[in-house]
């Protein structure tokens, strides 16, 4: 397998290798432009995304600033949002469904790092004469009509079923199954989201028509 193969199947990997630096920072540098531009940039903000989410579907709105480390590992589905300061760390791959709603400060964290400094710090590739470091990476999957609340950290190897919504300030470290209220740092379901959610449920939310 090659370093990149590895990488995207979850395997140890040299990261410094195969022009994946070169990549990596092509992508910030895609990103830097994206959030130098604002709301009305509309052409030159869709040009950009051609280029660093190239499998992103219709009407997905960004609005920035951005941070991807690759943004080629990354699909997200038509009619999605992402609020502020959206940090995608796509060293794994990322499948994001159709009309997710994303809070502020999400990140989404597919790099794994050992637990153990002996293997997790930097050394001096006797091959390559580059300095690296070992790491793996787990996929995260986020299905459609899900809303990811403000400040929520999604980990590597995590699966957010469909219909979810995931509280504000959560870290996901686990699978999260279909149609969850999920929150909490380690993120727990708390209960189903049913038909009693619904608004038409609720009438006392709405205005008083004069």
């Amino acid at each position: 397998m090659t370093e990149r193969e590895k990488m995207l199947a979850g395997k140890i990997y040299d990261p410094f290798t195969e022009g994946m630096a070169e990549q990596r920072t092509n992508a910030h540098r895609l990103c830097k432009r994206y959030n130098d531009t604002i709301e009305t940039d509309v052409e030159e903000r869709k040009e950009i995304l051609a280029k660093l989410l190239p499998h992103c579907g219709e009407n997905v709105y960004l609005q920035g600033p951005i941070y991807f480390d690759f943004g080629i590992h990354t699909v997200i589905g038509k009619d999605s949002y992402a609020n502020f300061n959206f940090t995608v760390l796509d060293e794994g791959r990322v499948a994001i469904g159709s009309s997710v709603f994303i809070g502020p400060n999400v990140s989404l964290l597919t790099p794994i790092h050992p637990l153990c400094w002996q293997d997790r710090n930097s050394f001096l590739n006797e091959k390559t004469g580059n300095v690296t470091n070992l790491e793996y990476t787990g996929p995260i999957t986020i299905g459609d009509n899900c809303w990811i609340a403000a400040n929520v950290t999604v980990c590597g190897g995590v699966t957010i079923g469909e219909g979810c919504v995931i509280g504000a300030g959560s870290v996901v470290t686990r699978d999260i199954p279909a149609n969850s209220l999920a929150a909490g740092s380690p993120c727990r379901v708390i209960r189903p989201i049913t038909e009693a959610d619904r608004l038409c449920a609720h009438p006392e939310l709405f205005a008083q028509e004069e």
